[in-house]
């Protein structure tokens, strides 16, 4: 019969590198205690990376470096997992992930529905932070994110070039989940939200060939 510790291990692997999970994730194979054993016994042979108190990866490894820092997405998912809980970026990072920004936030916050909670990985300190329902809007998609960098940003910083960018990057998909989620964006934010998913393009052929017609008329 398989052990524990050898179907663990197998459902570990079938996640890929890169996996980060908690005790609680694999309690379909035993008790709490049988998987802490398990985990613990995987730790010591080097088949998994003991993060810290009751949060594991299975690392990414380079030839260069070796073992690779988790994802911090990766270990705050695996946190809000442990209670069923919802997860949205922060805006400070939200903001920097869709290249409105280059400043990297030294504090790795994101925003839950869960227990409030933060917990150090190597040097990086993860903070999960209580936030109200309608900062979770879209939590774990790409146009929640956008709402979230829009709050950062700020009316003054919300921008011609803010939205022909957000514009540009997002996807069909990600335009219409935006537009969706129109009445949980900051009353200010309202416009910039339906310029971003409206075709900017076209309407910027249309200003220029309107200019074009107006130049031949008055001249």
């Amino acid at each position: 019969m398989e052990s524990i510790s050898a179907k663990v291990l197998r459902s570990i692997r079938r996640k890929g590198r890169g996996y980060v999970f908690t005790p609680e994730d694999m309690l379909s194979f035993g008790s709490r205690a049988a998987i802490d054993q398990a985990l613990s016994r995987l730790a010591r042979k080097g088949e998994i990376r003991r993060l810290g108190r009751g949060i594991y990866d299975y690392p990414k490894i380079t030839e260069r470096l070796g073992p690779l820092s988790p994802a911090p997405e990766a270990v705050a998912e695996a946190l809000a997992r442990t209670e069923g809980a919802q997860l949205q970026t922060s805006g400070a990072r939200a903001a920097n992930a869709l290249g409105l920004t280059t400043q990297v936030p030294a504090r790795l916050t994101f925003l839950t529905d869960g227990t409030p909670r933060s917990r150090r990985v190597g040097r990086q300190i993860i903070e999960l932070k209580r936030a109200a329902p309608r900062k979770l809007r879209g939590a774990g998609t790409t146009a929640g994110t956008v709402l979230q960098a829009l709050r950062y940003l700020g009316a003054e910083r919300v921008d011609e070039g803010v939205i022909r960018h957000l514009s540009r990057i997002l996807t069909a998909r990600d335009k219409r989940e935006l537009r969706s989620l129109m009445s949980a964006a900051p009353g200010w934010a309202r416009s910039a939200v339906e310029q971003v998913v409206t075709d900017i393009s076209a309407r910027s052929g249309r200003r220029k060939a309107s200019k074009h017609d107006n130049q031949r008329t008055n001249g």
